[in-house]
């Protein structure tokens, strides 16, 4: 069953326009790099716990943010 995709994908390939192909490149690199990762992979944290420890948040910042929230929502 592989290797019917693979050939299903070759062909598919092939029948890109060679103008496209560096902006298909583009997009199966990134797909490559970011989306197929190795879960063993040092270096990669698999939580966020603790970031923001010690960090001071100011209230002005906060309620400028809910301002600003409020007008993304509006259409």
């Amino acid at each position: 069953m592989t290797q019917v995709y693979k050939e299903k994908i070759l062909k598919d390939i092939n029948e890109i326009p060679i103008h496209k192909l560096p902006g298909f490149y583009k997009l199966v690199h990134l797909i490559k790099t970011e989306l197929v990762f190795d879960v063993n992979k040092p270096g990669r944290r698999s939580s966020l716990k603790g970031i923001w420890k010690g960090s001071e948040i100011d209230d002005m910042l906060i309620d400028e943010s809910k301002k600003n929230w409020g007008r993304c929502l509006t259409f």
